[in-house]
């Protein structure tokens, strides 16, 4: 039986470097005083409503003031995934 040829193989070259390319970032300047200032108005409006007794922020609200003040918080949170 005849014996095969051996092939000589190519020197190793390596892939082209890749340049790098500059990421651009999407400065949103404004989602982190906003979200801010959703947390603190919803905290300020807990502690308002707890410290008078129900009479403030709205005395017509009675305990859903806590709720509009956990939305605010909520607001916040909401305003948090547009963060980059």
């Amino acid at each position: 039986m005849p014996k095969s040829r051996i092939r000589k193989k190519a020197d190793y070259t390596p892939p082209p470097a890749k340049q790098a390319t500059a990421i651009k970032m999407n400065s949103r300047a404004w989602v982190a005083p906003v979200m801010l200032a959703m947390f603190v108005i919803g905290l300020a409006w807990i502690v308002v409503f707890y410290v008078t007794d129900g009479s403030l922020p709205l005395d017509k609200l009675d305990n859903w003031n806590i709720v509009v003040g956990f939305g605010f918080i909520a607001a916040g949170f909401g305003v948090s995934t547009q963060w980059k």
